[in-house]
């Protein structure tokens, strides 16, 4: 009820011309930065399993074109096409190394190329599987008229929950009867009040469980 009220306050607000000065500023900034420990922890994707370091994956993005994301590689290779799109904590796709790399999420890092190349920004609603489309209702598809974000509300949600989706077996059901609205509700909700204040909290909040789920 909370989200709904403070959704309805405003409009929702968009990309802009600075938001997107801010994402390349900040990119440029941090891919030299974190060249070194990106390339270690590629090198130890690739020494702990069979496939690539990164994992490349369809989705959805502004105005429903569909883009490359990219990650490093947490599943076992080729998980992505012998299972469900989403996976939980006790997925037995997700390699040891893997669940470190989500609880950490360090696995999101390879995005900020897709923030540089305009795919994504660095807050906002993450971008969605194109199979889960069709169980949006028509509010929930506006979220697509802005670029998808590396952190976001939603995703924070879902990654506090993971534990509910088990197992490969039912994951994709589960995420969308107890997950994927309410998700979506925290992501509209944000674009109504979104801010700088509002992405500092957000990022503040990410490194917060980063952070815990670690220790």
């Amino acid at each position: 009820m909370r989200v709904q009220e403070r959704e309805s306050d405003g409009k929702p607000r968009g990309d802009s011309r600075l938001r997107r000065t801010v994402d390349i500023v900040v990119t440029l900034v941090l891919l030299p930065v974190l060249l070194v420990p990106m390339l270690v922890l590629a090198l130890l994707v690739r020494c702990t399993g069979r496939g690539p370091a990164l994992f490349r994956q369809w989705r959805v993005g502004r105005g429903l074109r569909p883009f490359v994301i990219l990650k490093f590689r947490s599943m076992t290779a080729g998980a992505d096409r012998a299972g469900p799109a989403v996976s939980g904590a006790a997925d037995p796709r997700v390699t040891r190394v893997g669940r470190w790399l989500r609880r950490t999420h360090l696995d999101e890092l390879p995005q900020l190329v897709n923030v540089l190349r305009g795919e994504m920004t660095l807050v906002g609603p993450r971008p969605e599987v194109e199979r889960f489309l069709p169980y949006y209702t028509r509010d929930e598809l506006r979220l697509l008229d802005v670029r998808p974000g590396v952190v976001g509300p939603g995703a924070l949600y879902v990654t506090r929950r993971d534990g509910e989706l088990g197992g490969a077996a039912g994951a994709e059901e589960c995420y969308v009867e107890l997950q994927l609205h309410t998700k979506l509700a925290l992501d509209r909700a944000y674009l109504c009040d979104r801010r700088l204040r509002a992405d500092l909290g957000l990022m503040a909040r990410a490194v917060s469980i980063s952070r815990r789920k670690s220790s």
